[in-house]
């Protein structure tokens, strides 16, 4: 017994143990990713109350250069470009240096190649592996109203309680009617015979 339990204590340590590694090089992953990333403020205005965060609304004006300075991509002759924080609209580096910025407020953010459009690029503008280089403008900036949290945070998990919950209705419905009593021919004549 005592060499079973030992043999059972042996297994739920090494597990444990590979769990505690892949987890701790998972966050240091995330950590050198942030790292990389690089956000320098340009301009900030005096009053800089209200900070954005995810799920809110900014709309910017961006003029997106390779390292080398050759422009791919700017908003300056069109209308300001809408990102809502968290939607992915946007490469992965621009949004993250959107949060925590306010309205009014100038940054540069010098990102890695895995956090724009990695080892394939964005072939013929953007070669490989490139890092890109944004100087964006906050024009404006709107906060995520209690509603919107609501449809972001709660609507998904009730849409994701609803398949099961409708997928089991219908097994539900379907069981009952498979094994429903049918009536056999027989006892239909009995019932027409004593109506008569």
């Amino acid at each position: 017994m005592a060499a079973l339990f030992h043999k059972f204590t042996m297994r739920t340590s090494v597990f444990l143990l590979l769990l505690l590694a892949a987890l701790t090089c998972g966050q240091q992953a995330e950590e050198n990713a942030m790292e990389d990333l690089q956000v320098e403020t340009l301009v900030k205005p005096e009053t800089c109350s209200v900070l954005s965060k995810m799920g809110d609304t900014l709309q910017i004006h961006y003029t997106g250069k390779l390292m080398d300075g050759k422009v791919i991509d700017s908003s300056l002759s069109m209308d300001p470009l809408v990102v809502e924080l968290g939607k992915r609209t946007v490469i992965a580096g621009l949004e993250q240096s959107l949060v925590g910025v306010c309205e009014g407020q100038k940054v540069k953010a010098t990102i890695p190649s895995h956090l724009a459009y990695g080892k394939k690029g964005y072939p013929p503008t953007i070669p490989g592996d490139a890092a890109l280089e944004f100087e964006v403008e906050v024009v404006s900036l709107t906060q995520q109203t209690p509603w919107q949290k609501m449809v972001n945070n709660v609507f998904p998990l009730v849409c994701l309680a609803l398949v099961p919950t409708l997928l089991g209705l219908v097994g539900l419905y379907l069981y009952k009617k498979a094994n429903a009593e049918k009536p056999s021919k027989k006892k239909a004549k009995d019932k027409k015979i004593k109506k008569k």
